[in-house]
């Protein structure tokens, strides 16, 4: 399994998380982006960089995803195209995307592009609380690694030290 993101909307904080995740669990994750991304050095953190264009990097995510592997994104069509293929689509607050509820998403944005070009509304998803999408990234990633019988994934996997606490004793997430 390959985890691949579609680094041109992620953001840093989560791209953080990731970064760890990986070096932790030996996972390879590809960032996948049309500019330069910097990462940190390490064998299981890869960077791809696509010319510039309209989905050129969604595009490649899907040509590159194979059936298993975990794509982390905001964009509902590369979702779409994701699970198509027999891989698996996270956002990056940790909702996934599934066979089930991709098309009713696919919908629902067709409605909102519709609703805002006949400027009938700009309503948009209300910010988090980072704690909130660490834990459903966390859990979502785990979900996804316990359904494949995945057993190297460590438990302490999430556990960051929180704002406050002292770097020896992380809270569990």
């Amino acid at each position: 399994m390959r985890i691949w993101v579609d680094a041109d909307a992620c953001p840093n904080v989560i791209k953080d998380i990731l970064f760890r995740a990986a070096a932790r669990a030996q996972v390879t994750i590809t960032l996948v982006a049309n500019q330069p991304i910097r990462i940190p050095p390490s064998q299981f953190i890869k960077a791809l960089q696509v010319q510039a264009g309209f989905d050129v990097a969604d595009s490649r995510i899907v040509e590159l995803t194979e059936a298993g592997d975990l794509v982390i994104t905001a964009d509902i069509p590369l979702a779409a195209g994701v699970i198509d293929k027999g891989g698996h689509a996270l956002d990056p607050r940790g909702e996934t995307y599934t066979k089930d509820n991709i098309k009713e998403r696919l919908a629902m944005r067709k409605l909102m592009d519709e609703l805002r070009s006949s400027g009938m509304s700009s309503a948009s998803r209300a910010p988090q609380n980072i704690r909130d999408i660490v834990t459903r990234l966390g859990g979502a990633i785990r979900e996804q690694w316990d359904a494949r019988g995945y057993n190297y994934f460590p438990g302490d996997m999430f556990a960051f030290p929180m704002i406050g606490q002292s770097s020896d004793e992380p809270e569990r997430i």
